[in-house]
């Protein structure tokens, strides 16, 4: 089903033709699933103590990313 809507004609036609504006989109899309990220992670994630559950967020994303090796090669594609 998203296939369908992904390859619609218009769409990529829309892309095309408003760039800026498909920026603008994905930039929202990025922002939105940050967003829900921190939510969960404000929830879930020592909710009783924002101090350490910053202090554990900051440290399970350097993890991420050593364990990543830093690279960002992925996001270049």
């Amino acid at each position: 089903m998203l296939n369908k809507i992904k390859d619609n004609p218009s769409l990529k036609q829309f892309k095309a033709d408003h760039p800026n504006a498909n920026t603008i989109v994905i930039v929202v899309g990025i922002i939105m699933l940050w967003r829900g990220v921190w939510g969960l992670l404000d929830q879930y994630l020592f909710p009783g103590s924002p101090t350490l559950s910053s202090i554990v967020s900051i440290l399970l994303g350097v993890l991420v990313l050593y364990l990543d090796d830093f690279k960002m090669d992925n996001l270049k594609k």
